[in-house]
């Protein structure tokens, strides 16, 4: 009974429905979360189709593009909407109005988390069904399946820490909305999806390039998901790299947050 009533403080159906409604309401997770991945999947996929012949190559430069592009779904629906939405919250001060009529701030946070991981998931599906009906795609293997799912969930919980962290830092929509747009696009022109692939970049920008997990997810991960043999160390590098950053961050926005409060 007692554990129940303390699941009770931190989740509730009323207060998931009503994050969840902010969470769709935001117009920017539709456009960049779901409308951009498969336009630029139909898109890109189809450029492929025009300078190959054979149909294996083609089958897999679809996979590898299909897969890559929906990296874009986190960085859309967590990063960016997320990270907009909370800077114009904190910027209207609802958080401290919450507090009033006797609303965390943590337990909002967890119903937050929660929405944008269910709108995540429906953003996925929408883009599935588009990919297997409108491209040619490999059949996946069962473990590679789950090692997408795991790699997409990681990348997810580290572009949470950086929203987060940079909308509590910088408190303000316009100044959050410049630097996580700025940031979307980095991050797709540096992995890749921008038209410019790896090789083709200079050593510099490719040693950028080799810190972010989206570059190996839109380059690499064809062969996972096909269950050929793969050498995950460069990828798991960029994985702790990204989160040792995204923790830092989170550490000095808690502990700056802390000393406004005493």
């Amino acid at each position: 009974m007692q554990k129940e009533q303390k699941r009770g403080k931190w989740l509730s159906m009323q207060m998931l429905g009503f994050e969840f409604r902010k969470t769709i309401g935001n117009p920017y997770v539709h456009i960049f979360g779901v409308g951009m991945p498969v336009l630029m999947m139909i898109v890109v996929t189809r450029a492929v189709i025009g300078q190959m012949v054979d149909e294996a190559m083609v089958s897999q430069a679809e996979t590898s593009v299909f897969l890559g592009i929906g990296a874009l779904i986190p960085m859309a629906t967590i990063f960016m909407g997320y990270g907009i939405s909370n800077a114009q919250e904190l910027e209207k001060g609802i958080p401290q109005r919450m507090e009033l009529f006797g609303i965390r701030e943590s337990v909002s946070l967890c119903n937050r988390i929660l929405s944008e991981v269910i709108f995540m998931v429906f953003a996925f599906l929408v883009y599935f069904a588009a990919g297997y009906g409108l491209a040619d795609l490999r059949a996946p293997k069962p473990v590679g399946v789950l090692l997408y799912v795991v790699c997409i969930l990681g990348f997810s919980v580290i572009l949470f820490c950086f929203a987060h962290a940079i909308s509590s830092l910088l408190r303000k929509f316009a100044l959050t909305y410049c630097v996580t747009m700025l940031l979307y696009f980095v991050f797709m022109i540096l992995g890749g999806m921008m038209g410019i692939t790896y090789d083709n970049m200079p050593d510099g920008v490719q040693a950028l390039a080799d810190f972010l997990p989206v570059t190996y997810i839109n380059r690499d991960f064809c062969m996972v998901w096909s269950g050929e043999s793969y050498n995950f160390g460069p990828m798991l590098q960029s994985y702790l790299l990204m989160g040792a950053l995204a923790g830092i961050l989170m550490f000095f926005t808690v502990k700056r947050t802390a000393r406004k409060l005493h």
